[in-house]
């Protein structure tokens, strides 16, 4: 059932995943985007160790648009090298599948 898929991103604020995720939804690219809880995230950067609050994200797409939401969420993202990853759907609950496929046509009104 490899043909849907999640992409993970983690953004600044609240605002920025709000603002990219309804780009991505009203382009197409994904057919829902979860906002999940601010968590705190501990990284290497630029040689030191760094503390930051952050927003995750989980945007449902199918897995011939990953490549290009991918890249339209790194285009609007805030960071110089933002956290963006794919995770295969190997299997759904019964209309999930279909739903995802399903809905991520442009509104034609």
């Amino acid at each position: 059932m490899n043909d849907i898929a999640t992409v993970y991103a983690v953004f600044a604020d609240a605002e920025e995943a709000q603002r990219i995720g309804e780009m991505m939804i009203e382009a197409a690219l994904a057919a829902c985007v979860n906002i999940l809880a601010p968590c705190r995230s501990i990284y290497h950067w630029n040689g030191a160790i760094e503390h930051a609050t952050e927003v995750p994200a989980l945007f449902k797409t199918s897995a011939d648009k990953i490549d290009a939401l991918i890249a339209a969420i790194a285009r609007e993202h805030s960071y110089d090298v933002p956290a963006i990853v794919a995770w295969p759907i190997v299997q759904a609950g019964p209309g999930y599948r279909e739903w995802i496929l399903t809905a991520q046509v442009p509104d034609l009104r």
